[in-house]
């Protein structure tokens, strides 16, 4: 089993000839361990990776970069401790950067469109012990809690067996550490989604009502909770823990995403749309899936012309997606003519 991950990111993009001084520098910093500085009007995609959350003596994941050009050049890079990425020689513009942590993908970034700009960075954070995609959604660092040193020795060592894929050694010093402290929800949170991973859902939903009893308004157990219930096939008590999740924390995405999916299993179309859309908003492309939920209750409805339009916007997020051809297909054969 591999470590899970949740990665975020910030853009910034440089304008050759009007870069400024500080920006310029870190160019400079970044992209000089290989190779020196770099000219102003030269192509260049660069950034930094953070890792935080990492248990104290862990081994540091392989994290690598990979960058697709529209001219359909390629390019991998494996970053250091130093976190450092840098692309020489490549157009950025419209490129997608890829981000895999132990050769598996945790996000995709496209970078602007532009003849003008010749020099991109994109920063990523890498949180361990968290969750993306369909996975179970693990505490923001926003979150703290304080531990006494025994507690915090032992949430090292179940970080560090989490990180070595020994998921039931973790699990036991948890449990070891909420048997002597019941209000550390942050370890609940993380007991809940160990049991959702092994598909053991009725100890997955002890475990986040338990870390809900510690923190009545921590929103990612809400919606692990919702989640749940919609595997189980309770829609009606998952969108009441989901639009609870949504109206705790409006920035949580994932929540509105998985409120839209309960929504339209329950035939409530409008509310759905509603949700979906707001999922996209927030995050464009680690939400772009919902675009294809919005195409599928579109066909069904018999509204070809606003499911192709919901796969282009699909494919302008992640071009090289696997049934990428298969949506073309869609695309052409029902063609958008401005209704």
């Amino acid at each position: 089993m591999t470590m899970r991950w949740i990665l975020t990111g910030s853009l910034s993009v440089f304008f050759a000839l009007i870069i400024a001084a500080p920006a310029q520098a870190q160019l400079d910093k970044i992209c000089g361990e290989t190779g020196g500085p770099v000219w102003l009007a030269s192509n260049v995609v660069f950034g930094k990776i953070t890792v935080d959350g990492l248990a104290s003596g862990a081994r540091f994941p392989k994290i690598t970069v990979m960058l697709n050009s529209r001219g359909r050049d390629t390019a991998n890079f494996t970053i250091d401790r130093s976190g450092n990425y840098c692309f020489r020689g490549i157009d950025g513009s419209g490129a997608i950067l890829t981000v895999e942590v132990e050769g598996r993908e945790v996000a995709r970034q496209i970078l602007p469109t532009s003849t003008y700009i010749k020099q991109f960075q994109q920063d990523f954070e890498v949180i361990a012990g968290n969750f993306t995609g369909n996975r179970p959604a693990a505490v923001s660092v926003k979150f703290q809690y304080q531990r006494n040193d025994q507690n915090s020795k032992l949430f090292e060592q179940a970080s560090a067996a989490a990180t070595d894929g020994k998921t039931d050694r973790a699990l036991q010093l948890l449990q070891e550490i909420v048997a002597s402290d019941s209000a550390d929800y942050i370890v609940w949170s993380q007991i809940g989604a160990i049991h959702f991973e092994k598909k053991s859902y009725s100890a997955a939903e002890k475990a986040y009502n338990s870390a809900l009893i510690a923190k009545p308004d921590l929103a990612p157990a809400m919606m692990n909770l919702g989640r749940i219930h919609l595997v189980n096939g309770k829609t009606e008590p998952a969108i009441e823990f989901l639009k609870r999740a949504t109206a705790t924390d409006p920035s949580l995405a994932r929540a509105f995403q998985l409120l839209g999916e309960a929504y339209l299993l329950t035939r409530k179309g409008t509310l759905g749309v509603e949700a979906l859309n707001e999922a996209i908003r927030l995050e464009p492309v680690a939400m772009a899936e919902s675009h294809l939920l919005l195409a599928a209750l579109y066909d069904r409805a018999g509204a070809k012309f606003m499911a192709t339009r919901e796969y282009k916007m699909f494919l302008e997020k992640l071009p090289e997606h696997k049934d990428a051809k298969k949506f073309k297909r869609y695309i052409e054969e029902n063609p958008d003519n401005g209704q």
